[in-house]
């Protein structure tokens, strides 16, 4: 039995099977395993004032400024971070010596570097990762994907450096996209519409972001798994009801797991770089049509872009380049944004 929905006219969606390019034995050898250099943990009080100490004693690393930060320091081929958020993110490449010798051996006293197939055996499972990107943006499309992967495949990746796309460039999320995609069985399945038809299928979902989103999440997860039937899925949360799960119902033999941070699994973050990659790609493409860079986010000076939009090229021409629901796009355009729900962020 196939699961399908009714796809309005302008929405894109793409399953795949990527079938990647072949390497010889010898140059796979020599290669050998990728050195990770992001590492990120979250350290309790306690834990990031022993680091902060460990670190001012040594006299090897210097500090400086990063703002939300408990402390920074740079040592030789080490970056090390403390968030008041209580993240530590250590980058370089001596990463994992930095983990191993410091963090783990003197700090948390706990070996997990270079052993999730013991503490995350699930990850290696066969399973779907569902993820977005663009609903925090003014400018470009809402994207969703979802990858179907399990034990190699998620080997590869994690040795290649895939994790959660927010953490990662721009330049590094289209690297890793064309990792992920050239993956010898992966099965990949996005959907997207471009602004002028998102802006109408908003108003169809009720101006509700959330039950679009939902309905795009639930068209590229059947896509996937059409292709390649999972037992189970990881869904990154992001709303407390489980609209999501309507769309895999008639699913019995299919569970729907929806958590937050779930991006701390491979196959979501695959998910979420596959999803970014298009939005990327997308603004490429209409900072071109525009004729200067779209600023992403939706910050000020998104502001100031969405109103040079509107003096130079009318309100009506924000549609083709704006999420026009979006209290930013109200404000270039000089109107009172609506009242929304005290629950309704966007």
């Amino acid at each position: 039995m196939r699961y399908s929905l009714d796809l309005p006219r302008g929405v894109v969606w793409i399953a795949q099977v990527g079938m990647p390019k072949k390497k010889s034995k010898k140059s796979i050898e020599d290669e050998g395993p990728k050195v990770k250099k992001l590492y990120t943990i979250k350290l309790s009080d306690e834990q990031m004032d022993q680091l902060a100490e460990i670190l001012e004693e040594q006299g090897a690393f210097i500090p400086y400024d990063v703002a939300y930060t408990l402390f920074a320091f740079k040592g030789e081929g080490v970056n090390v971070v403390g968030y008041q958020s209580g993240k530590l993110v250590v980058q370089g490449k001596k990463t994992e010596d930095f983990v191993r010798d410091v963090v783990e051996a003197q700090v948390t006293m706990d070996a997990r570097l270079g052993y999730d197939e013991v503490h995350h055996l699930e990850w290696y499972e066969l399973h779907a990762g569902c993820d977005e990107s663009g609903k925090g943006d003014l400018f470009g499309p809402l994207v969703t994907a979802c990858v179907v992967a399990d034990g190699d495949m998620v080997r590869a990746w994690i040795e290649a450096g895939v994790c959660d796309s927010k953490k990662i460039t721009d330049n590094t999320i289209l690297k890793l996209d064309k990792v992920i995609r050239e993956t010898k069985g992966v099965v990949i399945a996005t959907a997207f519409a471009r602004m002028p038809k998102y802006n109408e299928l908003y108003k169809k979902f009720g101006n509700n972001l959330n039950k679009l989103l939902a309905w795009y999440h639930g068209k590229s997860l059947n896509e996937a798994l059409e292709k390649r039937p999972a037992p189970w899925g990881i869904l990154d949360q992001f709303t407390k009801q489980k609209l999501v799960d309507a769309y895999v119902k008639e699913r019995k033999d299919f569970n729907l797991i929806s958590r937050t941070k779930a991006e701390e699994d491979p196959v979501v973050a695959a998910s979420s770089i596959v999803a970014r990659a298009i939005y990327v790609r997308e603004m490429k493409r209409l900072s071109d049509e525009l004729g200067e860079e779209l600023v992403k986010g939706a910050s000020g000076k998104v502001l100031e872009q969405a109103k040079k939009i509107v003096a130079e090229k009318g309100a009506d021409a924000l549609s083709n380049y704006a999420k026009m629901h979006f209290k930013t796009a109200y404000e270039a355009q000089g109107l009172e944004p609506p009242a929304k729900p005290s629950w309704y962020k966007y």
